[in-house]
């Protein structure tokens, strides 16, 4: 087992951990490690681009059909330059 050791830890923050840690009945060490395992145990999910993200949430309020605007055909150059 290795030891680990976690610098500048801001004061209101070891203090809720030594509160958590007495209202559970461990030391702030147990505590702390029960955290990173907890944190640690569940599997990561797997990143999501954001077209996707955005129609998963929309996906349930279903989709409506929008008309095409007609479009003209392309317009000859100008021949800038000829």
């Amino acid at each position: 087992m290795t030891t680990m050791t976690i610098r500048n830890l801001d004061e209101a923050f070891m203090v809720r951990l030594r509160l958590r840690a007495a209202e559970h009945g461990k030391s702030m060490e147990e505590e702390a490690l029960d955290i990173l395992r907890h944190a640690l145990s569940t599997e990561a999910r797997a990143p999501v681009d954001l077209g996707s993200a955005i129609h998963t949430h929309f996906a349930a309020l279903g989709g409506i059909d929008l008309a095409l605007a007609p479009r003209d055909p392309i317009r000859e150059s100008t021949g800038f330059g000829s």
